[in-house]
């Protein structure tokens, strides 16, 4: 196992969506073990596969106390009328936080290092966390969620940074 240096902006492997796991072979295994000691630190709430630069559908999370792992996640269900849209941060957009709106609730479908079917869900910072890993799997990060107001500010604040 090894803590996993996070890639930040702009590394282009966090706008490449990530492949499906097809075989669970030691190099998925020792995937799994970098993701969760990588997210096993304070103020790390979730970490996909492309932010330590593996552009695998995998990621892990530390919520709660809690920290798990899914492979080939998908969102399965999104509540549709409850809304959360509190500040969003992310370790590779570091030192930036801005108002992002997502579903109050999210479950995701995807596999264990067994193969066998997971279901992970959650509220509030389960449910965020949920949505953020996955739109990471997809090459998406929550500055691409942003209202548009709020968008440009935080580019102009990214570009200051970088």
């Amino acid at each position: 196992m090894a803590m996993r240096e996070i890639r930040t902006l702009p590394d282009p492997v966090l706008r490449t969506p990530c492949a499906e796991i097809t075989d669970i072979d030691d190099g998925v295994r020792a995937l799994v073990e970098d993701l969760l000691e990588t997210v096993d630190d304070e103020g790390r709430a979730g970490l996909a596969a492309n932010q330590i630069g593996v552009s695998l559908r995998a990621f892990s999370w530390n919520i709660d106390d809690e920290v798990g792992y899914v492979l080939n996640p998908r969102i399965v269900e999104l509540s549709e009328d409850e809304y959360q849209d509190g500040d969003e941060g992310c370790l590779s957009v570091p030192g930036l936080w801005f108002p992002t709106r997502r579903a109050w609730y999210a479950r995701v479908e995807g596999v264990d290092l067994d193969g066998k079917k997971v279901v992970v869900e959650g509220t509030e910072l389960m449910g965020r966390c949920l949505q953020h890993e996955t739109d990471h799997l997809d090459g998406m990060l929550y500055l691409d969620r942003l209202d548009r107001a709020v968008r440009k500010k935080a580019m102009r604040a990214l570009r200051e940074q970088l």
